[in-house]
């Protein structure tokens, strides 16, 4: 049996690990994630440190891969959509018959490959999901930040069209704003001919998970 080679090219890996996911429509679908490091943009209360990580060659990534029992993979960050190198390694997964979900802030274009686009528009950068982003995404979360929820809400109805839309509290030190999460919800389903929003949480943080 001739040797598969694969390509001479390294990721920024700052984990990856099998889990639940914990968030939106696919919660409790046992996934391996990929995470990768950096991200274009910075919000306060990012959860991941996005930074620090270690290059990983093609190899490396998929054996690790393939000694977890899930086939579903979620390439996440950081800003996985970042690298342009990106699809190679979502070539190798797929050979591998991975199912293949991704979580981006919506601002570059997502690679053919992805079976499940998860979005997540920041408020605090509204400016630049008004000049360009992803048109299409399986499912929308926006985080409940400080600022004109409702406003960037339906701007974002009018530019990404999904099958659901989520609304998440903002954690900081510990503490969500779910009070102020649930109330924004029923003040954008009472609107007649609009998208109906749904809550998410991080299910697998309330239960002491990865």
């Amino acid at each position: 049996m001739t040797a598969i080679i694969y390509p001479n090219i390294e990721y920024p890996i700052v984990e990856i690990l099998e889990s639940l996911q914990g968030e939106g429509f696919n919660t409790g679908l046992p996934c391996i994630f990929v995470r990768l490091g950096k991200c274009n943009l910075a919000c306060p209360w990012c959860d991941t440190n996005y930074n620090e990580y270690e290059k990983w060659g093609v190899v490396k990534i998929l054996e690790r891969v393939k000694s977890y029992s899930a086939k579903n993979i979620i390439i996440t960050g950081g800003e996985p959509t970042m690298y342009a190198n990106l699809s190679v390694l979502l070539d190798v997964f797929k050979a591998e018959g991975y199912w293949l979900a991704i979580e981006t802030n919506g601002l570059k274009t997502v690679p053919k490959q992805i079976d499940y686009i998860a979005t997540s528009p920041k408020l605090m950068y509204q400016e630049k999901y008004l000049r360009e982003c992803i048109s299409f995404a399986n499912e929308v979360r926006i985080v409940m930040d400080k600022g004109d929820v409702q406003g960037f809400c339906e701007q974002i109805e009018t530019q990404i069209r999904a099958e659901h839309y989520y609304l998440s509290p903002c954690e900081i030190n510990g503490k969500m704003n779910l009070l102020e999460t649930i109330t924004q919800l029923g003040i954008l389903n009472q609107r007649a001919n609009k998208p109906k929003w749904q809550l998410s949480l991080q299910t697998h943080k309330l239960v002491g998970i990865e």
